[in-house]
């Protein structure tokens, strides 16, 4: 379908590709992986064709419609959100409008009657076309993809100039998915994209009937979608089949094999010229001599790749905070109209790994402000716990660095003295490496300043960590590195973060914030999709509002005044009593089997070997639900002695 011959790319000394030749076929889904400024992006660029090869030629199957989503730079207007992602129907739309047109001339009644017979059999002709091509589905088709993006259907009638960055991505990213061309490229779709709004791009990927080739720092999104990761470095691309996963195990095991190969052809031509050397000037070694010499000209050198530097850091020591660490009673916050956060009661004790997820626009930067203390509620109370010390990371923490300083003064600054020698190291793990760390802040591009953000944030000594979106303008190595950081975190972790696989290996609570609404579900965020999936109301809702609590008891009082008043004597409060102490020690017990399967679980190297993990991820999974169920019967019991009492009384 589409082929690379002999192609070459260099930005003056840079060597991007070498005399590449690759090809891809119809229905494959490739993902391109490879360090930062490999050439993942210059190669979707070539094959749109906004870039040209230097040298060798890239060859198109005839006819064949290429779509192409850079990571950002869009924008539209003009027209409304509704009109301009149909605009992926032009031929349709054009095909309708003569439609319309020949209706008015059917009209008519003064066109003659030749031409009126030719215009209704073009008219018949457009009406099959239109008809055949979907045409009477474009409306559906085009709330369906706009729905599974995020956008809700009172936008679909707003201006597009009024949309934001991200959402501008999201329209454009739209278009392109109902054009349906036959080579889509995508260089990271998932960038603007809410959890919910990535786990519809997955489905809708899988069942896509063309070739894709994308670019993504996701690596739970690649696993999801791509069936071939071609891989960019060392001037050349080499396949693995399968997906993200097995492309780890493959590449370890090829570049294994590459320094070998590299080791034994150095041994032999370290060999040969010691030959060389040594019978040079011996006449009667003449012969041989020359003839290892044309042996050495023959050698092809291996390129091995540079290893990647593995990074491993952990955060400086912080005390300990008492058991309470954060507790907000009936917040409500909105903005004008907007009601953000309503009647929400939350309980965070130390240890909890609690992720905050929802549509974007629903509220979780609000919320995470107002736990953080940075913004006040409108009504409702933050309560911070015992020797609590936070360290919060906003969405625009980039900006709040000071442009003066260097990269290695940024980290300096502020850092415990014991940290100070990790530094160069710790830039490293964020690709800053060689001169760079003396670049002036200012100089820096965004995502340059992002990742200094998040590698400042981890010199910082804290006890409660507040996260939202850090891994932004993160490739996956530099992901690794505060994954594996915040795994062997041992303090409290709140975050917001879009990418499934941060979310998954971290988290045991998930906080869902959605139309006022905020939540807690015990377990993963698997777990948590399912319930969602199974529209169910969640039986796990360990912490309501005290607004919901007060109309539940007041509910159960009524209800149980209307059968008797006599059947509230003291003994079933007491039975009730015995009942709620037996389930209170079964939690307590539970709580603390669950402390250590998640002390194991964040040890470095848990994850490395998925068949050994998988039975404790199963355990703690299985346990946090028992969890659940008794809470669950505890609230109950709970609701239903607070009744007895209050009839008795």
């Amino acid at each position: 379908m589409i082929q690379l011959s002999s192609v070459t790319k260099a930005f003056g000394n840079q060597v991007l590709l070498e005399r590449v030749s690759w090809q891809i076929s119809v229905g494959e889904r490739v993902g391109l992986c490879g360090p930062n400024g490999a050439g993942k992006t210059t190669l979707l660029r070539m094959l749109v064709g906004s870039e040209q090869p230097d040298e060798g030629r890239i060859i198109l199957s005839n006819d064949l419609k290429v779509g192409y989503l850079p990571q950002d730079g869009l924008a539209h207007s003009g027209c409304t959100l509704n009109e301009e992602v149909s605009k992926a129907f032009q031929p349709l739309l054009d095909i309708q409008g003569e439609m319309h047109l020949l209706e008015e001339q059917l009209g008519d009644k003064s066109v003659p009657t030749e031409a009126y017979n030719e215009r209704l059999s073009r008219y018949s002709d457009l009406q099959e076309i239109f008809r055949r091509r979907e045409g009477y589905m474009i409306d559906l088709k085009v709330a369906t993809v706009l729905r599974g993006l995020g956008f809700t259907d009172s936008e679909f009638t707003h201006q597009t100039h009024t949309f934001s960055g991200g959402w501008q991505m999201r329209i454009a990213l739209a278009k392109l998915l109902l054009s349906r061309p036959g080579l889509l490229l995508l260089d990271e779709p998932t960038n603007h994209l809410d959890l919910e709004a990535r786990n519809w791009l997955e489905d809708y990927l899988n069942d896509y009937p063309h070739a894709v080739i994308l670019v993504s720092h996701d690596r739970f999104f690649l696993d999801a979608v791509v069936t071939r990761i071609v891989d960019v470095g060392a001037r050349s691309l080499t396949n693995y089949t399968g997906n993200y996963t097995s492309y780890l195990t493959e590449r370890d095991a090829h570049l294994n094999r590459l320094r070998e190969r590299k080791r034994r052809q150095d041994e032999e031509i370290a060999r040969i010229r010691q030959f060389v050397d040594r019978f040079r000037y011996q006449a009667t070694k003449a012969a041989q001599v020359q003839s290892r010499v044309k042996m050495l000209d023959k050698f092809v050198p291996i390129d091995v790749p540079p290893e990647r530097k593995r990074v491993h850091f952990t955060f400086p020591t912080c005390r300990q905070s008492g058991r309470q660490v954060l507790e907000l009673q009936d917040i409500q916050k909105s903005y004008g109209e907007n009601v953000v956060v309503r009647k929400a009661a939350l309980f965070v004790e130390r240890g909890n790994r609690i992720a905050i997820v929802g549509p974007n626009g629903t509220g979780k930067s609000t919320l995470m402000r107002i736990l953080a203390g940075v913004e006040s509620p409108d009504a409702g109370q933050r309560h911070q716990g015992h020797n609590v010390i936070t360290e919060y990371f906003a969405q625009d923490e980039a900006d709040q660095l000071e442009g003066s300083l260097t990269v290695h003064e940024t980290l300096a600054a502020g850092a415990p003295l014991e940290a100070v020698p990790t530094i160069r190291n710790l830039l490293g793990g964020f690709l800053f490496s060689g001169d760079d760390i003396h670049k002036k802040v200012g100089v820096l591009s965004g995502g340059e300043r992002t990742r200094l953000a998040v590698a400042r944030m981890l010199l910082r000594p804290a006890n409660t960590l507040l996260l939202d979106e850090p891994t932004n303008h993160l490739d996956i190595d530099s992901t690794d590195v505060l994954l594996e950081a915040l795994a062997a975190f041992k303090g409290t972790l709140i975050f917001v973060s879009h990418d499934r696989y941060f979310v998954d290996h971290l988290a045991t609570q998930i906080i869902n914030v959605d139309t006022g609404d905020v939540l807690i579900y015990p377990g993963s965020y698997e777990e948590f999709r399912w319930s969602q999936l199974e529209n169910q109301k969640p039986r796990d809702q360990i912490f309501k509002s005290r607004s919901r609590k007060s109309e539940q008891v007041s509910a159960g009082k009524k209800h149980k005044q209307a059968i008797t008043k006599k059947r509230k004597a003291q003994r079933t409060v007491e039975t009730q009593q015995k009942k709620i102490t037996d389930l209170e020690r079964q939690i307590s017990e539970l709580e603390k089997t669950l402390k250590q399967l998640e002390l194991r679980m964040a040890e470095p190297g848990f994850y490395d070997d998925p068949k050994a993990s998988q039975p404790t991820i199963n355990h703690h999974r299985t346990l946090m639900w028992q969890v659940g169920d008794l809470m669950h019967q505890w609230e109950e019991l709970q609701l239903k002695a607070g009744v007895e009492r209050a009839g008795e009384s």
